[in-house]
């Protein structure tokens, strides 16, 4: 299943006012993962997510998308790649970079209060090679990190 959304300028400069920044201080690679972050929510809404949050905030960091799957909440990590010639986009989601992502989810749901509703971690992989866009759906990448619990 692919999700073709052009790289188009003026959606940069849109995105780039929800970061509160100007489009011009925004490197090629945050231009690219803002691109990525759109395609991967057009190509999981079209199998049925809703998504709830583009870039989570809070003071332990960002996660790229929160989303809901019938009963399960989905917080989904995006890794951009121009080629997939240095391996697959996922390898860069390191145990670090999980535990990183597993903090500010728990910090999402302490401010849901806590729901009692499963939950798991996804990575999207979006390759742009010459206009060829393949999206690759990894359910369930991998679990929270220790020594969280929830």
């Amino acid at each position: 299943m692919f999700c073709l959304i052009h790289k188009d300028p003026f959606k940069v400069q849109i995105f780039s006012r929800i970061l509160k920044r100007s489009p011009h201080t925004l490197s090629p690679q945050q231009q690219r993962g803002l691109w990525g972050e759109k395609t991967a929510a057009c190509y999981l809404k079209k199998k049925g997510f809703k998504i709830l949050v583009h870039r989570y905030r809070c003071k332990f960091g960002e996660i790229d998308l929160v989303a809901r799957q019938d009963e399960t909440l989905v917080f989904i990590e995006v890794k951009t790649r121009g080629s997939s010639s240095y391996g697959d986009p996922s390898q860069a989601v390191t145990p670090e970079k999980q535990k990183h992502i597993s903090r500010v989810a728990l910090d999402y749901l302490r401010r849901l209060n806590h729901p009692q509703i499963p939950v798991r971690f996804d990575v999207v992989e979006i390759v742009d090679s010459n206009g060829h866009i393949e999206c690759h759906h990894i359910e369930n990448a991998f679990p929270l990190s220790e020594p969280y619990l929830y």
